[in-house]
């Protein structure tokens, strides 16, 4: 089930506004046209930090943006990229194998279409065509309404997201995945973003006639500035199956860095994100199954050479396979070109790639 909360989108060429957080988006939406940003103004962080809404459950290791959020960094003046990471799994490097070829154009202030390409021998070659369009509801420089997302591969699999805000405050989100000519989920959710909480409601592939699908609610409370803890309720019911999952969440928020942790009776996750420097960005994320008794931590770090307009994301986890993923603007063209490669000690199997951006 695609999860209720956002992710930070990229920054789109012809003057699209970047659209709101949005759920499970595809890579393609999360690589099309990353720019640099510009730097952050002591203006720009006091709108940031005046809101105590704390955003989504599922935004708790997620990295803060925009005015419904509490910025990181708590009024330390820096650099706009350390607020470009939504997520903190987006800090660690996506690798992948074979060549990748991704072709992004602007048709107008408000809609973006894409072409992605993906040649390789582990898996299937594919071809994906995206489209974004976002509307003229600004609420702020990287929030617009409404917006829509959608994606298509050759074997007509189809993403598609529509996110809008009803009246202030009040947010919609509407996610539907098809395969060929099945339908294979539909999600609606509805959030509620307070002066100093949010509250969700999602519903997913309800069925009346089979009496079958998922609930979920979520509830986040920005107890300080600092400090927000929530609960997510869970309920699946249907085929003579019924059960409910209840977890708790909190998240703590530094000078430079942010601590996050979700606990249920099946999982435990935590995560810890550190600004180090203006270039240098870590993270560790710890993930621990109850259930099948196995756990997992990996440790990354990004480190942007502004100079050389270059970007490298490292990662290693406990499973001792480290992951590689450097990209390279080459300017003055809108072209970008990424490196990608995979190794794991253990089983000594290793995967290289190599991707080309254009736009």
């Amino acid at each position: 089930m695609a999860s209720a909360g956002g992710q930070g989108s990229a920054q789109f060429p012809g003057n699209i506004a970047p659209p709101p957080p949005a759920a499970n988006p595809n890579d393609q939406a999360r690589q099309a046209n990353v720019d640099a940003a510009p730097s952050a103004s002591a203006t720009n962080t006091s709108q940031i930090n005046e809101s105590l809404c704390p955003g989504t459950y599922e935004e708790l290791h997620k990295k803060c943006k925009g005015r419904n959020y509490i910025c990181p960094l708590d009024g330390v003046q820096v650099h706009q990229s350390f607020m470009s990471i939504q997520s903190l799994k987006d800090l660690m490097p996506q690798p992948f194998e074979g060549c990748k070829l991704l072709i992004n154009k602007g048709l107008s202030s408000h809609f973006q279409v894409n072409h992605s390409i993906h040649l390789s021998s582990s898996s299937n070659s594919s071809y994906h065509f995206g489209a974004t369009y976002v509307g003229n509801k600004q609420l702020s420089p990287s929030e617009a309404f409404p917006v829509l997302v959608g994606d298509m591969d050759n074997n007509y699999n189809l993403n598609a997201q529509i996110i809008h805000e009803i009246v202030s405050g009040l947010r919609t989100k509407c996610v539907i995945q098809t395969q060929k000519a099945v339908w294979q989920m539909a999600q609606l959710g509805l959030d509620y973003r307070g002066k100093d909480f949010v509250a969700s409601v999602t519903t997913a592939n309800p069925n009346i006639i089979d009496e079958s699908g998922v609930l979920a609610f979520h509830y986040l409370q920005g107890i300080t500035r600092k400090l927000s803890l929530g609960a997510e309720y869970l309920y699946q019911y249907g085929s003579g199956m019924e059960g409910a999952v209840l977890s708790f969440g909190g998240r703590y928020t530094g000078k430079n860095w942010i601590a996050a942790a979700t606990a249920s009776a099946m999982s435990v996750n935590m995560t810890y994100y550190h600004i180090a420097n203006e270039s240098v960005r870590a993270a560790v994320d710890f993930e621990v199954n109850l259930r099948n008794r196995e756990s997992l931590v990996t440790l990354g770090y990004e480190l942007d050479v502004q100079k050389a307009n270059m970007t490298v994301k490292n990662s290693i986890d406990s499973n001792w396979t480290i992951t590689s993923v450097i990209e390279k603007k080459l300017l003055p063209m809108p072209f970008t070109l990424t490196i990608s490669g995979i190794l794991n000690h253990v089983s000594s199997k290793c995967q290289f790639g190599i991707g080309f951006i254009v736009g």
